[in-house]
């Protein structure tokens, strides 16, 4: 499904990245039919390595949406690559600011013109030792309860082949195996009509990563251990099954 109107700056986003993940990766999707076909939607995702923004990247393009990740607002003022990521539609987020509601006003403007808006929950790269989800913080519950947009769950699995945010190292072997699982959109009836508490935006940030966290064991075909609060050193990285 093609995205209409991407414009010059997009196409050339694509030009470049495209043919490289469909030489470095093999791509394993599902779930497509959970992605509305308009309208602005925001999709949450488990982050287990640096590489993966492409791959998530690649599941949307491939189902004719076009994602908007969130990134540190410093990007912006780095010569020619901050312009570019303007020019492709990525948002600026500014972290421990009174210019942070600005970040969420530029979420919800991109949700009302009916984008994509990607949301990492947990905020960084996966400290689980075997990269399953951590703990989620709460701001996609609390911009889902703002704006009434969709929440689609996305778990996806085998980026940190490529790019190991444990151990640094790259994997340049073509055709490694990614996979990505978009769920139907989280309801949230029970927390209808309730004020954005923070039990209320924890008690929906934990239905969102568990939901995301489920959809990775379907992926790799195993049993997901709770949640995950950071301690301890990483493993070896596990195969990819799925």
């Amino acid at each position: 499904m093609a995205i209409p109107r991407l414009g010059f700056w997009r196409r050339l986003a694509v030009a470049i990245v495209l043919p490289v993940l469909k030489v470095w990766t093999s791509k394993t999707w599902r779930g497509a039919d959970n992605l509305p076909a308009g309208g602005g939607v925001i999709l949450v995702a488990n982050h287990a390595s640096h590489f993966d923004p492409l791959v998530i990247s690649y599941f949307l393009y491939d189902n004719g949406r076009w994602p908007r990740f969130l990134a540190k607002a410093s990007l912006w003022k780095v010569p020619l690559f901050g312009p570019f990521l303007k020019k492709v539609k990525q948002i600026p987020v500014e972290r421990g600011s009174v210019e942070a509601v600005k970040s969420l006003d530029a979420l919800v403007d991109a949700l009302n013109d009916g984008g994509t808006v990607v949301i990492y929950p947990e905020g960084t790269t996966s400290k689980e030792p075997d990269l399953w989800p951590m703990r989620g913080k709460t701001g996609a519950a609390r911009l889902a309860l703002k704006t009434g947009a969709p929440i689609i769950p996305l778990a996806n699995w085998g980026a940190y082949q490529i790019y190991d945010s444990r151990t640094k190292k790259i994997g340049l072997k073509p055709r490694r195996p990614v996979a990505a699982i978009a769920g139907p959109p989280i309801d949230l009836g029970r927390w209808q009509g309730q004020e954005p508490t923070r039990q209320v935006l924890e008690e929906i940030t934990e239905h969102i990563m568990l939901t995301i966290r489920d959809q990775l064991g379907e992926i790799r075909e195993g049993t997901p251990p709770p949640l995950y609060q950071p301690t301890g050193r990483a493993k070896t990285p596990p195969e990819v099954t799925g």
